[in-house]
């Protein structure tokens, strides 16, 4: 099993993501919502109609979401929690930090990202502003999971806060956001142009995107497995 991680440097202008990690390459996507509606999509190995996907993925969190980060550990055999500690080195957050965790809503990223953001302020030779990380979800039964970890934890609003959301239409203000990340949630998305387009329209100019999500295995044989399983077994 392999994850790797999209990043990218938010400019005015800029429209290329560029990957790395385990590779590099770019890929060019249009600001402009000129693309054609499509009327089905893929979700797992089927097509199901445009329309029909974002309730399905929200039956499917809607049942997990009480076991979801177990079910992380058994079916990555721990590795997710290796591979989120990549993804938010790669971050590197600054202290006063204002950032966005999509489609995060156990939290299990965005805690990651609290702490990475401690560290730094605890380095800093001058004081910042109060930082504050956000996750953003579009189910809140996941979000509820998270919110609960958040308060054992002793965390408070003021640290990190629970929106429920949709990636394609985030409920936040233009160049609000110093960095945004989406880990495994982009593939659950009907619309990817439009999450990258938001994504885009949130972040402040020089803000950071980072995506961590499946890579394509490259040997045929594996790759059918790796598929099976992938579009089968993993929400």
């Amino acid at each position: 099993m392999a994850a790797r991680i999209l990043s990218k440097l938010r400019t005015r202008s800029a429209t290329a993501i560029q990957m790395n990690f385990a590779g590099t390459y770019r890929i060019n996507i249009s600001t402009d919502s000129d693309t054609r509606e499509e009327s089905t999509t893929s979700f797992g190995f089927k097509q199901v109609q445009t329309e029909e996907k974002q309730g399905m993925v929200m039956e499917v969190f809607k049942s997990v979401a009480g076991n979801y980060d177990v079910m992380n550990d058994v079916m990555s055999g721990g590795l997710h929690r290796i591979w989120k500690d990549q993804l938010v080195a790669t971050l590197r957050p600054a202290p006063g930090c204002q950032h966005l965790d999509v489609a995060g809503g156990t939290g299990d990223v965005a805690f990651r990202v609290l702490e990475a953001i401690r560290r730094a302020e605890r380095a800093a030779l001058t004081p910042s502003p109060p930082a504050h990380v956000t996750v953003c979800d579009i189910n809140p039964n996941m979000l509820a999971v998270g919110r609960e970890r958040a308060e054992k934890a002793g965390l408070t609003e003021r640290q990190i806060s629970w929106v429920e959301g949709n990636a394609e239409e985030l409920p936040f203000e233009p160049n609000s956001m110093d960095s945004y990340t989406i880990a495994f949630g982009l593939r659950n998305c009907t619309h990817i142009d439009r999450v990258l387009e938001d994504a885009h329209r949130v972040l402040k100019p020089g803000g950071r995107f980072l995506c961590m999500e499946f890579s394509k295995v490259q040997n045929p044989v594996l790759r059918q497995v790796y598929d099976g399983y992938s579009f089968t077994v993993i929400p």
